[in-house]
């Protein structure tokens, strides 16, 4: 999903430190400023290039190309709604610019662009409108300049990502190959997964959204005019970066206010296309959208009625907030690519945060859990892959590349596979089970190979008002509303709304590696209310870390495309949850264990179980839903399990 740190922390082609102390202003001054000399002597540096789109909206670039390049240079294009302006303004010194440089010492012209009403780019922004067109436009503008070879690559993470996948779908011929990383808001829909571009899970709000909206809707901002000179540009960067000030929100309470649709008006936002309707183009107020409202498949989201016949070096990490979807869509354009592409998409999966890839260490903590060493030399991968498929270069890659190279959490290591899940992966039910007591880790729930005979349901009371906090998780962009990550979740599962199904300690060691996918059997008190699964590893001291979480709003239960499904009271109805999905190893000793809820916020919205819109609500009910287990009512967890000899 979208990240709001800095530009720079985003370009993985740079190789992080950020196990050091970070340089006092003096010293990064110093730094930056080394980089600016030497980028004059070696590049021709063209900043504030006002580039036309066909609707006559002027985005601005500012680009880096070799300065004694013997021919025409290939293309970097990194295009993204953050401040890249050159200059620092608050520092007074030059920003980071080591990838520009990296870029133009390998022979590559570098191209940052802005994207639509952001910064000094031209036009109003709209999350679903213009990036298809204006990705495309700018591909042909930049691989005709007299200098270029006509070869653009594209590279970047979190927005600087998710665009991407929808302009490769669009066959502009310039568009060689791209390289997405963390890009789940860019995905509408693939397979099972129907997010829209992680706004919904299993039809619940993610509410990262809402906290990363408030500061990108900027729809009234200082812009300025059409006659405006390059020069004149260039000069006013030194003094105005256009970047808005928004002040500072406790995102742990302002999530919590209701009405939902009015959060950031609560938090003085600005107004936008979170819950106005002013992007009619593409279908109004977003939180007002269902997951299958046709506005969603206007604009920018990719979703898999396109088709993508590029290469691409797809990047995705275990606790980032879409996983599940990434690897669906990477899944779907190995599948469905034409010619030669259909063989050349590689994947790498890490165990880290969104984004995060560059700051794993020697020990590399994500959460409060050790991954061990999980580095990779990104810088060369990246530009191994652009060496190939840009310049022509003969080295290698990727004939001598995995097709997925992914972490094993729990053994600690990088693992290679030709597919995902990897091959040899088979699935293994475990089917819950109970004396109706399965409320909290000291309750009766358990996970076991067969089905009880009878059923003895467990029963929790949901509370609108007292929903379970999040806790850890795959999730980012929240502020500080939630911390990412692996965390014991002991004190979660103290509560008496959260049910607690555990296996008996694992006889040996197993690797489970694709999806994992819930099937539970629900009844409520309540026109509509939400059920949650999380799925844990605990450790024989009984440490318990979550390893990923979905949610499904059981008025979608029988499909996003099929009309809204009213529950009545006591009846028991059949609910397949979105799959989660991780690669995890549980060493003998260790045991597999699920939570079952009612909520998990604010990494999703609030079910307020009346049946109404959600959105513009103020009062809930409380839900009493009951988990039902036995031969009739087989609730159980599916998980995909490659078994390792000699790791046990």
């Amino acid at each position: 999903m979208r990240t709001c740190a800095a530009l720079v922390s985003i370009f993985i082609l740079i190789q992080s430190g950020s196990a050091q102390q970070p340089p006092g202003n003096a010293q990064l001054i110093a730094q930056r400023t080394a980089i600016e000399k030497e980028l004059q002597q070696i590049a021709v540096v063209d900043r504030k290039v006002m580039v036309k789109m066909r609707d006559g909206k002027r985005m601005q670039a500012d680009v880096y190309r070799p300065k004694n390049a013997t021919g025409k240079v290939p293309i970097i294009f990194v295009r993204t709604p953050y401040n890249f302006n050159w200059w620092d303004v608050q520092l007074g010194a030059p920003r980071d610019l080591s990838s520009q440089l990296d870029a133009v010492k390998r022979g590559y012209a570098w191209v940052d662009m802005n994207e639509r009403g952001h910064f000094f780019s031209d036009g109003n922004y709209d999350i679903l409108g213009p990036p298809l067109t204006d990705g495309t436009d700018a591909i042909s503008w930049m691989s005709s300049q007299n200098w270029s070879n006509g070869k653009v690559g594209t590279i970047g993470c979190s927005s600087t990502a998710e665009w991407q996948l929808g302009v490769a779908s669009q066959g502009n011929p310039a568009f060689t190959t791209f390289i997405p990383q963390g890009f789940g808001a860019g995905v509408g829909r693939a397979g099972p997964y129907y997010e829209q571009g992680n706004w919904y899970r299993g039809g619940a709000v993610q509410m990262l959204f809402i906290a990363w909206l408030y500061g990108e809707q900027n729809q009234i901002r200082p812009m300025f005019g059409s006659d405006t000179t390059q020069e004149e540009l260039v000069r006013a960067s030194r003094m105005f970066d256009l970047a808005a000030h928004m002040p500072p929100v406790d995102w742990s309470k302002a999530l919590a206010h209701l009405p939902e649709m009015d959060i950031i008006n609560a938090v003085d936002g600005p107004h936008g296309i979170y819950a106005d309707n002013m992007a009619v183009d593409t279908g109004g107020a977003m939180i007002k959208r269902t997951p299958n409202d046709p506005a969603w498949y206007k604009g920018g989201l990719w979703n898999d009625s396109q088709n993508i016949n590029i290469p691409g070096f797809w990047f995705m990490s275990w606790y980032d907030v879409s996983v599940g979807p990434n690897l669906a869509a990477y899944n779907y354009v190995r599948k469905t690519a034409k010619g030669s592409a259909a063989n050349q998409q590689y994947a790498v999966i890490a165990p880290t945060l969104h984004c995060s890839y560059t700051r794993a260490t020697e020990d590399t903590m994500v959460g409060e859990r050790s991954m061990g060493d999980a580095r990779l030399d990104y810088k060369e991968l990246t530009f191994g892959w652009f060496d190939h498929f840009l310049k022509g270069e003969d080295n290698g890659v990727p004939e001598n590349m995995p097709k997925v190279k992914y972490f094993t959490m729990g053994l600690n290591k990088w693992q290679s596979s030709d597919t995902w899940p990897p091959k040899g992966a088979q699935p293994l039910t475990f089917f819950l089970g109970s004396g109706g007591k399965a409320n909290t880790m000291y309750g009766d729930g358990a996970l076991a190979s067969t089905a009880p005979s009878a059923d003895a349901a467990d029963t929790f009371i949901y509370d609108p008002m007292n929903p379970v906090p999040s806790y850890g998780g795959n999730v980012c962009c929240t502020g500080n509303a939630v911390t990412g990550g692996a965390f014991d979740q002991r004190k979660m599962e103290a509560r008496n709304d959260i049910l607690v199904y555990s296996t008996e300690p694992l006889k040996e060691g197993l690797e489970l590696s694709g999806s994992i996918e819930a099937t539970l059997y629900v009844s409520s008190d309540v026109k509509d209310t939400d059920v949650t699964v999380k799925m844990i590893d605990v450790y024989p001291d009984g440490t318990a870390y979550n390893l990923d979480e979905t949610i499904q709003r059981l008025r979608y239960r029988d499909g996003y495309d099929k009309p809204l499904a009213w529950m009545e009271k006591g009846k028991v109805y059949k609910v397949a949850l979105q799959p989660m999905t991780t690669s995890n190893y549980f060493p003998a000793a260790h045991r597999i264990r699920i939570e079952v809820s009612g909520s998990n916020f604010p990494r999703f919205d609030r079910n307020l179980n009346t049946g109404g819109n959600n959105y513009d609500e103020t009062k809930g009910v409380i839900a009493h839903t009951s988990i039902h287990h036995s031969a009739q009512y087989p609730s159980q967890i599916r998980i995909s399990v490659v078994r390792l000899q000699g790791a046990h």
